[in-house]
């Protein structure tokens, strides 16, 4: 019997842990992203080495975050806070942030409205910062 759940990968399903799907790019030293872009949304899987951390930086899109994996302090308009897997966290755009881990590295969930142009292609970096 085939069921939804078990037919082959078509051109919308995708996978958190197919490393061979979506847009790569280097954010920076131990931090890599794979990107799905939409019309409107941008999803991007984000894994964080341990003791990694961004630039502090900023961007005129919205963004959403949720901590799949691992541990992380979540860094934001001059605050910090621990993170813990399921826990998730909003960004308005023009907001400053970034994110640090620990030993356990960390595995990010971010999504983006609308879409950021400079992550639809590959490359390295956070992008323009604003």
């Amino acid at each position: 019997m085939t069921t939804e759940f078990n037919r082959q990968p078509s051109s919308w399903r995708f996978n958190l842990h197919d490393d061979t799907q979506g847009i790569h790019r280097q954010l920076a030293e131990g931090i890599n992203t794979r990107i799905f872009a939409g019309q409107n949304v941008m999803l991007s899987v984000v894994r964080i080495a341990p003791h990694s951390s961004g630039t502090v930086h900023s961007h005129p899109e919205e963004q959403w975050g949720v901590l799949l994996e691992g541990e992380c302090v979540r860094i934001q308009g001059g605050e910090e806070l621990a993170m813990r897997p399921g826990d998730f966290w909003y960004t308005p755009g023009g907001v400053t942030h970034s994110v640090r881990t620990g030993e356990a590295g960390a595995t990010i969930l971010d999504i983006f409205s609308p879409p950021r142009s400079e992550y639809q292609r590959l490359g390295q970096g956070f992008g323009a910062n604003t």
